[in-house]
């Protein structure tokens, strides 16, 4: 076979691969270790309902469960990568809906020998995706040993440009996305890459105030509200346990949850179809309507056959609303109503903290709503769309511990005096 037609065919072979790696669930390495941990602040923004990290020129970047890829606003004199760095097959090989499947990049207009690197960044919230150069710019958090920050850190990272239209609908002041799914050029793992640290990360998804993001592993200190306040430390030794699942054509982490239990008592729901994913994008869990209605009439079953509680009208986005006169409780946790179980292989179950993340207070607390919604179909229906998209609201103060190298999800609720705002953000000298 001609040395040409040998190079293009090792070229495409290779082309391939590193595309499917980005497609598929590929097993991240274990990484170097030697370096320390990074933490970053978690803000929930209250007129969206997303979560920002500050780690652009401290500048917010919304979090996406589902995103691989890193992109933000880029300065006019930004370097772009060409087209054979190792990083641009990975970065190109994402296409997200609507994306037509084009070459790997543009002519440079200053050298017609080289080609530049172009990724196609997507913006979940607004249905929208843009084509922009690779480009490796700083990021920064700062080192820590889990109690609190030790000192500033500045990293590279890779990152796709987006125009500044593709803002839209971002929290106010954000200037792109970091996508956390399990692919190379996602911000864990490019993090353990730069940090020689492991190929995990923790999220503490705040209801108020800041709450910790730490990447590359443990531990993680909290402090009590308790007064005086005591520093607690999150044995994640003891988090329960359930593996991460994938899904061809997706970058979402999937759950392997068997069915869904409301008061303890088992319902038949069509999980398999679909399946169940976690998602940062959607504020309140969302589900598919053959899930969402036995989900809504047994849990409000279940509450009124023990309590008299009155219903009132709807408060969008919500469907079932209660007057709070009429409801269990409250307590520190929240209204003591049915509790929710994830009922997972193995025979584990992930419960949402009854009243803290089922129900949310509305219209000045005169009332509490079902926390869950209706989830909006995609156009052409619902297609592939999963069962159950669990949502930010559900995910709150729980300490969730991805570990990309054994691909397992690590998950515990918080003790009752403590929250994911109360990680000691101050410098330590």
């Amino acid at each position: 076979m001609p040395r040409s037609k040998v190079t293009a065919t090792l070229l495409l072979a290779v082309s391939l691969c590193l595309a499917a790696c980005c497609l598929s669930p590929c097993t991240l390495a274990a990484a170097p270790k030697g370096g320390k941990p990074l933490v970053t602040a978690i803000t929930k923004d209250p007129a969206t309902l997303l979560y920002t990290s500050p780690l652009k020129d401290s500048r917010p970047l919304v979090l996406d469960l589902s995103g691989p890829l890193i992109w933000s606003t880029c300065d006019r004199s930004h370097p772009t990568l060409q087209c054979h760095h190792h990083e641009c097959a990975h970065a190109h090989s994402y296409h997200p809906p609507d994306c037509p499947h084009t070459g790997y990049g543009k002519p440079d207009e200053e050298d017609r020998f080289r080609c530049k690197c172009t990724a196609h960044p997507y913006n979940p919230f607004a249905g929208k995706s843009a084509t922009g150069d690779l480009t490796r710019t700083a990021l920064s958090a700062n080192a820590t040993d889990g109690k609190n920050p030790l000192h500033p850190v500045s990293f590279p990272a890779v990152v796709s440009c987006a125009p500044p239209s593709h803002l839209a609908k971002l929290p106010a002041g954000a200037v792109g996305v970091a996508g956390l799914a399990s692919s190379r050029v996602a911000l864990p793992a490019q993090v353990a890459r730069t940090q020689g640290v492991a190929s995990k990360f923790m999220l503490c998804l705040p209801r108020t105030d800041a709450g910790v993001a730490i990447f590359g592993g443990g531990p993680l200190f909290l402090m009590t509200s308790t007064s005086p306040p005591a520093e607690v430390g999150v044995d994640l030794t003891t988090l329960t346990r359930t593996p991460l699942r994938s899904k061809r054509g997706s970058s979402s982490y999937y759950l392997p949850v068997k069915a869904i239990a409301v008061d303890k008592a088992q319902l038949q729901l069509p999980l398999a179809t679909g399946g169940v994913v976690l998602s940062t994008r959607a504020p309140y869990t969302a589900l598919r309507p053959d899930v969402y209605r036995p989900l809504v009439d047994a849990f409000d079953k279940a509450l009124t056959a023990k309590w008299n509680s009155k219903k009132v009208k709807a408060v969008a986005p919500f469907e079932l609303c209660y007057d709070s006169k009429t409801l269990p409780g409250p307590t520190r946790i929240g209204w003591l109503v049915p509790d929710i179980d994830l009922m997972l292989e193995g025979g584990k179950n992930w419960t949402f903290i009854a009243g803290s993340n089922t129900m949310v207070d509305v219209k000045n607390f005169t009332a509490a709503c079902f926390g869950f919604v209706k989830m909006k179909p995609e156009k052409g229906g619902y297609g592939g769309a999963p069962a159950v998209e669990i949502g930010g609201f559900q995910m709150e103060n729980h300490v969730l511990q991805f570990d990309l190298e054994k691909q397992q999800l690590g998950f515990a609720k918080l003790q009752i005096f403590t929250a994911c705002s109360n990680f000691n953000f101050t410098l330590s000298h």
